[in-house]
């Protein structure tokens, strides 16, 4: 338990500083370069993604479970040849995908909604390089569980990223020349970070061998998660290109498609992500120990983590729920100037409740082992999406996106779920503790939107979130407690046993 608090601790405190960075970086970037824009960026990057998936998946996943079985057992020129032989893996793979989007350049570019997304897209092949170097170092980091270089990683190339941006977006600009500038700068830093995650490798007493015949067994083991993976994400490009065609089918000019899918995408959606940051945080420190728990046949501790650690879930995803209903339209027009993302704020807050079961239920299935059951699932819940995106926008516009977003993760939380049971054999028993955070949510929201719209004529618009939001927050945590959702002896009890550890070890 100590371990894993640290774990969390320590995850969770980069990730917040990593999230913050990012999400200051948008703001910067919705207001500097607009939605349009953005929306034409977003289109690329989600193209983007799926390249990424190649190298960034599988691939450092297996470097991970294959360093952590050979730390285990003192076998470091066996683990020098794993890490050459995956970076070699890594570096042909990555070229071989860059090599095909220049050839078939005008393919591509007849797919896009608008041509001027290829452009972007080049400018954002050398970071699949950068990045397929720098995820291999990177994994076998993480199966030394090493989470603070990871973190350490992570924060760095988001400044970076942030500083070159900056740097780049100077004067006045083009739409496409302000997007290919935001796209060259994730390349550059992404050349930085494998050169500092290199080094942090090295630093923490890393090695390369001679590459051996281990690349085979990196190969056969890593191209079904990776498969798996690029399945999913094979999901954002589509969604990329429906959004764009069906708002135009319904009357919109291409360009304010692309800006409503720039605000959606870039502007209201990485705010439902907020949750993600402690919910990620467990979910990285839980998927070695859950995986090293099975291998052992530690029931009694899967059982409790998976438990614990989707109540949890339940507890962060709908602490949010309320503030973002009450004051969505007070956080758009202070964040980006945009009453329209904070309208899609609004509408969308609900579906941070399934999205984070969602991701919880994943990385859990993933660290059992059933990665692909787990995106079976997710294909499932894709169907409610693409149902969602191209027969509801001539009815509600944009926010049938957040409609099938909410849609798509109830079908693959519940799957999850059932399938989680089936195979710990453990009775989830989250139905009352979701129906009471339901029900609080209720008078939270209510407290929150009524201080909003009171203060909104009389203050300015930053105190007008922070009284609302505090008060409303304090609301909902107040009545947590009252339904002993909280369990306040329990946390007592954790930071008691953990303080007297401390001491103890103090003394010795």
């Amino acid at each position: 338990m100590k371990s894993l608090f640290k774990s969390v601790l320590l995850i969770t405190f980069f990730s917040i500083l990593t999230r913050a960075a990012g999400f200051i970086f948008r703001v910067y970037l919705s207001r500097t370069i607009g939605a349009e824009a953005l929306g034409l960026y977003q289109v690329a990057f989600s193209v983007f993604i799926v390249l990424l998936t190649v190298v960034s998946s599988g691939l450092p996943f297996i470097v991970s479970r294959m360093t952590a079985k050979l730390d285990k057992k003192k076998q470091k020129k066996e683990r020098g040849q794993l890490v050459s032989s995956s970076l070699i893996l890594a570096a042909v793979i990555s070229i071989i995908l860059c090599l095909i989007i220049l050839i078939f350049k005008n393919i591509f570019s007849n797919v896009f909604t608008d041509r001027n997304c290829i452009e972007i897209l080049i400018a954002l092949l050398p970071a699949i390089v950068f990045s397929s170097v720098y995820s291999v170092f990177r994994g076998a980091m993480w199966g030394d569980n090493n989470y603070f270089a990871l973190c350490v990683s992570e924060f760095y190339e988001q400044v970076v990223r942030m500083f070159l941006c900056v740097l780049l977006l100077g004067g006045t600009m083009s739409i496409l020349d302000s997007a290919l500038s935001v796209a060259w700068s994730l390349s550059i830093a992404c050349l930085f970070s494998a050169i500092f995650v290199t080094l942090l490798y090295f630093y923490y007493a890393g090695s390369l061998s001679r590459p051996g015949k281990v690349y085979k067994n990196v190969l056969k083991q890593s191209t079904p998660i990776t498969g798996v993976r690029i399945g999913g994400s094979l999901i954002q490009p589509l969604i990329a290109l429906i959004i764009p065609m069906r708002l135009v089918a319904i009357g919109y000019t291409n360009a304010q498609a692309l800006s409503l899918y720039g605000i959606a995408i870039g502007m209201t959606f990485p705010l439902l992500f907020i949750p993600g940051m402690l919910i990620g945080s467990l979910s990285t420190a839980l998927v070695p120990k859950i995986s090293f728990a099975l291998a052992q046949g530690d029931n009694k501790y899967i059982e409790d983590r998976i438990e614990n650690s989707i109540k949890f879930t339940l507890l962060i995803s709908t602490f949010f729920i309320p503030l973002f209903m009450g004051a969505g339209e007070q956080i758009g027009l202070f964040f980006y100037n945009n009453l329209m993302s904070g309208s899609l704020l609004q509408f969308s807050a609900w579906i941070m409740l399934p999205m984070g079961i969602n991701n919880k239920t994943s990385s859990l299935l993933n660290s059992l082992g059933m990665e692909i059951k787990s995106c079976i699932n997710y294909f499932f819940g894709a169907i409610a999406l693409f149902l969602s995106i191209w027969f509801l926008p001539s009815i509600i516009g944009i926010n049938a996106f957040a409609v099938g977003m909410g849609l798509s993760t109830i079908v693959t939380s519940v799957l999850n779920i059932l399938m989680l049971r089936r195979k710990t054999k453990v009775k989830i028993k989250i139905v009352k503790h979701l129906i009471t955070l339901s029900l609080i949510c209720i008078p939270s929201t209510a407290i929150t939107s009524f201080l909003a719209s009171l203060l909104g004529n009389v203050i300015p618009n930053f105190f007008v979130l922070a009284i609302s939001c505090l008060v409303g927050g304090a609301f909902f945590l107040m009545l947590a407690i009252i339904f002993k959702v909280i369990d306040i002896d329990y946390a007592k009890e954790l930071l008691q046993r953990f303080n007297f550890r401390k001491r103890k070890e103090g003394r010795v």
